[in-house]
């Protein structure tokens, strides 16, 4: 019987080939070259593939850590821009002269050629000599822009390099935002009459856990850097923080490490109208406010090279914020204060501190801790169900609570009596 179809719906014929049936085949002619360069590249990259993880997005540079840092490069390729090659020139010699006054001053120093009473002199010139020797060379500006961590550890121990990252901090508003929290939420004058931080004391907390509960138990937090002054929840907060902390001097220097809820100080209060507004912890039984030691670390060693994360040794351990339900929002307020005897640590022996009632001026008059440099850092917390956790498993006492007093009910008479007789 014969079978009609349709133009076009008959497929058309398959040639079977064996590939493996190639392989011992060898082109002749003018393809044959092309040909067994494409067979070799093909080769290659299926060998190339196969072991590699995720070949639709192949890595395009290596990866950038401590150990391999980013390298500066010109920007232009030279004798591409004239004017450019022109001008880095001119700082290159600007800079080649700088460094042979400072040789020369330096050499003088070393001779004695210096007079005593300009001894002091001489080294700060030195000192600005050196800086102004290497400050506007474009690799050094690049560096210090792009370096690892807080820029290099090895380069922190070069004048221009701390010169140039500690600028930065003081310049583009980190400064700035720090004192205008403390001054806008009355750390100062409530803790200490005045503070003139030199260290740049950074804050790293695990990000705010999402409010959907499945996301809660699942979701793995990150850890953030937290601005100074921003509301935290008190989960947040549970653990001790991350604590970075940038120094400027190349000598080893003791600080001091504070974490307090401030109250009222009595020699604020001359300044202030309003009590209430600016208190944290309530005092029932004096009917007043009071500060609270929250953390306390002493004799912390830094250094340009040394500072990074702070280290994590345990003189009075660290206990969360826990905000008393009825009470206005807590500043949560961090010091790293020097020592006035840069290498004579603190006679503290543990355990001897009293949390409550804690008079921060009082403790850095008594140990000789300095208010003219140093780092500090501040949060605010409100009372959440976490604050009460808190007070439930780690403090283990009844929550307190507090709120306005009651107002007289001027109907209270008439609500006593029978409506009807």
């Amino acid at each position: 019987m014969l079978t009609l179809c349709r133009l076009g719906t008959i497929p058309p014929p398959v040639l079977l080939v064996r590939i493996k049936s190639f392989s011992n085949v060898t082109p002749t002619g003018p393809l044959s070259s092309s040909f067994s360069t494409n067979s070799t590249l093909a080769t290659t990259t299926q060998r190339a593939t196969r072991h590699r993880r995720n070949p639709k997005y192949p890595a395009i540079r290596s990866s950038i850590n401590l150990d391999r840092p980013r390298e500066w490069n010109p920007p232009v390729a030279p004798r591409f821009i004239p004017a450019y090659d022109e001008a880095v020139a001119y700082i290159r010699a600007d800079a080649a002269a700088v460094k042979a006054e400072a040789d020369t001053l330096r050499t003088s120093l070393e001779k004695g050629q210096v007079s005593i009473e300009d001894i002091e002199n001489a080294k700060k010139t030195l000192d600005v000599l050196d800086i102004m020797a290497q400050v506007n060379l474009p690799e050094v500006r690049w560096k210090a822009a792009n370096g690892m961590g807080p820029e290099n550890v090895a380069d922190m121990n070069q004048k221009v390099y701390r010169h140039l990252i500690e600028q930065r901090w003081r310049n583009e508003g980190a400064l700035d935002l720090l004192m205008e929290r403390l001054y806008q939420m009355h750390v100062i004058p409530d803790i200490l009459p005045r503070l003139q931080p030199t260290v740049d004391l950074r804050v790293v907390f695990p990000e705010a856990p999402p409010k959907n509960v499945v996301l809660r138990a699942r979701a793995k937090r990150k850890t953030m850097p937290v601005e100074p002054g921003v509301f935290l929840v008190n989960e947040q907060t549970r653990h001790p923080p991350k604590l970075y902390a940038t120094v400027f001097h190349p000598e080893s220097r003791l600080y001091t490490l504070l974490m307090v809820d401030p109250g009222k100080c009595l020699a604020a209060l001359t300044d202030r109208l309003n009590f209430e507004s600016y208190a944290d912890v309530p005092d029932k039984d004096n009917q007043a406010f009071k500060t609270f030691l929250h953390w306390l670390q002493p004799n912390i060693p830094l250094s340009a090279t040394s500072a990074g994360l702070l280290p994590s040794a345990v003189h009075t351990p660290y206990l969360p914020p826990h905000p008393a339900q009825g009470t206005p929002y807590h500043r949560y307020v961090l010091l790293l204060l020097p020592h006035e005897d840069p290498t004579k640590k603190l006679s503290l022996p543990p355990g001897t501190l009293e949390r409550d009632s804690f008079d921060v001026r009082r403790f850095t008059q008594e140990h000789a801790l300095r208010t003219d440099g140093g780092g500090a850092f501040m949060w605010r917390a409100v009372w959440d169900n976490e604050s009460s956790r808190i007070w439930r498993e780690i403090i283990k006492k009844p929550e307190p609570r507090y709120g306005s007093p009651p107002k007289p009910d001027p109907y209270a008479t008439l609500k006593a009596m029978k409506k009807y007789a």
